[in-house]
């Protein structure tokens, strides 16, 4: 990839597919419609904001959480000059505080000093997310390092009324987000999860909800926290046998999905712009960049991923200036680099060939100069394309590029090259191409 000095004659991009004539998941509705979110935002923000850790202990003094500006709209304000489509929020981390008055435990905003015992975080999160027009989401930590009946059967029955509480008091509720860490409780036992219980009582409450775990049902974990996807990523996995957290399939198979999985899960990519989860203000200045961002961008979203981008508001409660600064900056990027698809102006023509099945060209009127290429699978109806070669032909021979799956997304950058046609075959459905010139800096490194 990296000796495309020359000046292309031809392009040729060619997509193979492996028949899945067994077995061929495909999304549900609330799944494609997920597909289509692409980029949002996570918030990590509770004691931990005000004791400077990432994990709590469960013993913090409720007095400890106690934001002096709680600014829920200036949060949606931030995601929306982002270009993010919704906000997931920590209603509970591991440390047990509900950022709700539950009616469940005793640790929570109501025995905190915060607005005298009146205040409700998720009730103006998601007042605000309506206002804006974002997705609501929600973290809720099955662990509980503060309840005392964690590690008992009755802690199911806790956690059970305390999704009953969030979905029935602050939906609609686009995506939940479970946690699968279990260590011991204040009790000295790990818990035993109900996870079946979890989800019907879920599918009940809120069936256009999609569940993230490391095993779905609806989303997975993309095996890192670094925002990374594979290289390889499909949509799909096997889950029979596994359960989230230290249960769950290892950490290279739910990154690049199983090529002939059963149940369509498909990855979500989750990282902070700053080196914790939660507010420090040592991290100030470091802060990923708008490069660095689109970076991520590229290695998530354009593998076909979601990216989840932690943004932790402050001791505050606000986001903090060089964090909204760095994301208005990442957006600017995205919308400059994509904003003008070459191949619009181009011919297209589409038709059948013998062994694939169809071929897709793109003629120019004049050479133009291209760094990158989009493509997306028509996912509706599964997964098909297996792997794609990217062949850059002159007078000299051929330089290729080797990638995987397309998926939903699949954006495939390169050092600036010369061409007048594109071409494209395929056993899968392709849905679109998009060719673009885009800032040689920012190309995947």
């Amino acid at each position: 990839m990296r000796c495309f000095l020359l000046l292309s004659l031809l392009i040729s991009l060619i997509s193979f597919s492996q028949t899945k004539s067994f077995n061929n998941p495909v999304p549900t509705r609330q799944q494609l419609a997920w597909h289509e979110m692409e980029f949002y935002l996570f918030a990590h923000f509770g004691p931990n904001t005000f004791t400077d850790k990432e994990w709590g202990e469960g013993t913090e003094p409720e007095d400890i959480f106690n934001p002096t500006n709680l600014d829920c709209r200036q949060w949606c304000r931030v995601a929306k000059a982002a270009g993010a489509k919704g906000i997931i929020i920590t209603a509970k981390h591991h440390d047990g505080f509900c950022l709700w008055p539950s009616k469940y435990s005793t640790h929570t905003v109501r025995e905190s000093k915060w607005k005298n015992g009146k205040g409700d975080v998720l009730k103006e999160l998601s007042q605000a997310c309506k206002e804006y027009g974002l997705k609501f989401g929600v973290y809720i930590s099955p662990w509980d390092r503060n309840h005392p009946k964690y590690g008992t059967p009755e802690y199911n029955d806790v956690f059970v009324n305390m999704m009953k509480e969030i979905f029935t008091n602050y939906g609609p509720i686009w995506e939940l987000w479970w946690d699968g860490a279990n260590g011991e409780g204040p009790n000295g036992k790990k818990q035993v999860y109900d996870w079946d219980r979890f989800k019907k009582t879920v599918r009940k409450l809120s069936p256009n909800t999609v569940i993230f775990s490391d095993v779905g049902p609806d989303i997975r974990w993309c095996g890192n926290e670094k925002g990374i996807a594979g290289k390889t990523n499909w949509n799909l996995l096997d889950t029979v046998g596994f359960t989230p957290g230290a249960g769950a399939p290892a950490v290279d198979i739910l990154n690049r999905g199983n090529e002939n999985g059963k149940n369509w899960i498909p990855a979500e990519c989750d990282v902070s712009i700053r080196p914790g989860w939660f507010y420090h203000r040592e991290e100030d200045d470091k802060v990923k960049t708008p490069e660095e961002l689109f970076q991520l961008y590229l290695k998530s979203v354009g593998r076909g991923a979601n990216l989840l981008l932690n943004v932790p508001p402050d001791r505050t409660g606000s986001i903090n200036g060089k964090d909204s600064s760095a994301l208005v900056g990442f957006k600017k990027l995205r919308d400059e680099s994509f904003k003008n698809n070459l191949a619009n102006s181009a011919k297209h023509s589409v038709s059948a060939g013998d062994s694939v099945k169809e071929i897709w060209q793109i003629h120019f009127s004049k050479p133009v100069k291209i760094n990158c290429v989009v493509l997306k699978e028509e996912i509706k109806n599964g997964q098909a394309i297996e792997k794609f070669s990217l062949e850059l032909k002159n007078d000299a021979g051929v330089i290729a590029y080797l990638g995987a799956t397309v998926g939903r997304k699949r954006v495939i950058t390169f050092p600036v090259v010369e061409t007048n046609s594109i071409f494209l075959k395929s056993k899968g459905k392709i849905k679109t191409i998009e060719v673009y010139l885009i800032p040689e800096n920012l190309i995947e490194k």
